[in-house]
């Protein structure tokens, strides 16, 4: 399974919706904190684009030196119409300063000097330490993930229905007689889960692992082959 901090990396480095939260702000709506762009330095530090009058720039900029703590809020939603649709949130706190000259003019780099994360999903909750965030790399099919799951759900249907007979004779049995949906609703490089939602409402979440954990889109394919090939057998 990706680790905690992996999943976190993954998160920062998606577009998951961000919202930065500045202490002493007093804001009307949530707008002019969120980030136009937000990438991982090498020493683990996020770096948030904004424009350059936003209240954030202004912030950091009359901070100084005194220490301006923010905390970084990321909020994952299935890409997919499913119940329970957030998947995820993340919270990165540490301390923000400016960094002038990387931006484009009218814009302003911020820095996020990692301090401590949390992330809460499909996982589990987990701490995350600095050195752990620093060192992980996000999850090479997340730039592609909202378009995957959308393409399976929409175009694989019935494939995606089979996966059910997958999941030991009992739960099997159940799915032949009620034949719920399923949908995927997080895809990653070691396997895919999928969310079976029944007529009623309830539904279940399982997991499908691939044999070996993918690189591509390319390797991806192959193991959805085998995967839908394993379930038609």
């Amino acid at each position: 399974m990706p680790s905690a901090a992996e999943r976190t990396r993954t998160l920062v480095q998606s577009t998951c919706s961000a919202l930065l939260v500045v202490p002493g702000l007093d804001l009307a709506r949530a707008e002019p904190l969120t980030p136009d762009s937000r990438s991982v330095g090498p020493e683990g530090d996020v770096f948030l684009e904004f424009a350059a009058d936003s209240p954030a720039v202004r912030a950091a900029t009359h901070a100084q030196g005194d220490e301006l703590t923010a905390v970084l809020e990321i909020t994952d939603v299935a890409p997919v119409s499913v119940p329970h649709r957030i998947r995820g949130r993340a919270w990165i706190s540490g301390w923000l300063t400016s960094v002038p000259g990387i931006a484009e003019p009218g814009r302003m780099m911020l820095r996020l000097e990692f301090g401590e994360a949390y992330v809460d999903d499909l996982w589990g909750a987990e701490d995350i330490e600095p050195e752990d965030f620093r060192d992980a790399a996000p999850d090479p099919l997340a730039f592609h993930e909202a378009e995957l799951l959308q393409h399976l759900a929409s175009a694989h249907d019935e494939q995606m229905r089979t996966l059910c007979g997958l999941l030991g004779e009992r739960t099997a049995r159940t799915c032949a007689s009620h034949q719920p949906r399923a949908v995927p609703v997080a895809l990653d490089r070691f396997g895919l889960r999928v969310r079976f939602v029944e007529d009623r409402g309830s539904c279940f979440d399982a997991r499908f692992e691939f044999p070996e954990p993918v690189r591509d889109v390319t390797e991806l394919r192959r193991a959805m082959h085998t995967l839908f090939e394993a379930a038609a057998s």
